[in-house]
């Protein structure tokens, strides 16, 4: 057995941070019961008026509230996923032990945080299909650990890291994240919509198939795009600084909506662009050649 001498202080405490992220996200979930009824939860706005009013806003019994915040430590725990390996490539520490870590950390975080998420969100469905929920979000989970257990063995040191086989699963867990923010918006006590409680009821019943659509995309080999590496890694134009900043004032000022719309964008996209050029190449095949 080898024993291991030196870690890497840096990129440990952002992994580590991720798991933090993970674990208080399953502690907020924890506080949401099961529903008696199919009635469509309200949920009170969040105020901040002062230093003394944040943790009474955070610190609350509300099912939606609790899990919006939930969904925004899925998020936050994407930020420690990213800048973990790039502290470790930067200071040329990277190791098998961060890899595996970080692993363990996104099982947590990215598969478990999110299955349960996924049941906590949509009471409706629950209630009415209590087994079939569960047996989806443990499938969620066990397509998670899936995914990461094959990234850690087919992942070398050449690789580009600028395109994914299968969906990543930060981005699975962003997408039902977002649901449960969207959901939040919905549910708001100031929301104005006069069909709110419908829309709700009919994402209740869609949220957990496309959650088994997700679980299926993250063992599926649909090429996925590394946005972070995309977007900020190397040099750009200016053009290109300029938009990334307009783009996230225009997705925080409207963030209930947007952050949820870009994560399904980001988890259908792909797989729809890659299925139209594989028919697009089947029926050139066919084509005669004169």
């Amino acid at each position: 057995m080898k024993r291991i001498r030196t870690v890497a202080v840096l990129p440990t405490l952002f992994t580590l941070g991720n798991l933090v992220c993970g674990f208080f996200a399953i502690v907020v979930l924890s506080r949401i019961e099961a529903p008696t009824s199919t009635d469509v939860p309200t949920a009170a706005r969040i105020e901040f008026r002062g230093s003394g009013s944040v943790m009474p806003a955070l610190d609350t019994d509300d099912p939606t509230h609790n899990a919006m915040l939930c969904g925004w430590l899925i998020f936050l725990a994407m930020v420690f996923d990213a800048l973990d390996g790039h502290v470790a490539r930067l200071a040329k520490v990277s190791s098998d032990f961060g890899a595996q870590l970080d692993s363990l950390c996104d099982l947590v975080t990215f598969g478990v945080a999110p299955a349960i998420l996924l049941v906590k969100i949509c009471p409706s469905f629950v209630f009415l299909h209590r087994e079939e929920v569960w047996i989806i979000a443990t499938a969620f989970a066990a397509c998670a650990a899936l995914r990461l257990a094959r990234f850690n063995v087919e992942t070398g040191e050449d690789d580009d890291h600028f395109h994914f086989s299968g969906l990543p699963t930060p981005a699975a867990a962003a997408s039902i994240a977002g649901f449960a923010i969207f959901f939040y918006t919905l549910r708001n006590d100031g929301n104005e919509w006069a069909y709110a409680g419908d829309i709700d009821r009919w994402l209740q019943g869609i949220v957990p198939f496309f959650a088994m659509l997700v679980a299926l995309l993250m063992v599926s080999r649909v090429p996925y795009p590394h946005v972070v590496n995309q977007l900020f890694r190397g040099q750009k134009s200016f053009g290109h600084v300029v938009g990334l900043i307009f783009a996230l004032v225009v997705v925080m000022l409207i963030r209930g909506y947007t952050v949820p719309l870009l994560c399904a964008v980001f988890v259908l996209g792909p797989p729809i662009r890659f299925f139209v050029h594989l028919a697009r190449e089947r029926r050139q095949r066919k084509e005669p050649l004169f």
